[in-house]
């Protein structure tokens, strides 16, 4: 992947951070449903693979976001980004 790729994919995962959050704080939805997002959004990946050419793009982005999914679980989507430790 290039760099230039690379970027869009950190602005994009930020712009999507930020949203689910600004989502949750203002109480338009709640933890639930932003993990559900999470949730869907991994498995759309994990559904890609077996039609894409090459599914290591897609299984990396669904590792990524089932990461993320299991750290806001477990802090809570107020807290995130968790603090390590």
């Amino acid at each position: 992947m290039s760099s230039v790729s690379d970027a869009a994919g950190h602005a994009a995962l930020a712009i999507c951070e930020s949203m689910l959050l600004s989502l949750t704080d203002n109480n338009v939805i709640d933890d639930a449903e932003a993990r559900s997002i999470l949730t869907d959004a991994a498995l759309a990946h994990r559904n890609a693979m077996a039609l894409a050419t090459d599914g290591a793009a897609h299984d990396q982005a669904a590792t990524l976001i089932e990461a993320i999914l299991k750290a806001a679980t477990r802090c809570g989507m107020a807290s995130w980004p968790c603090q390590a430790g």
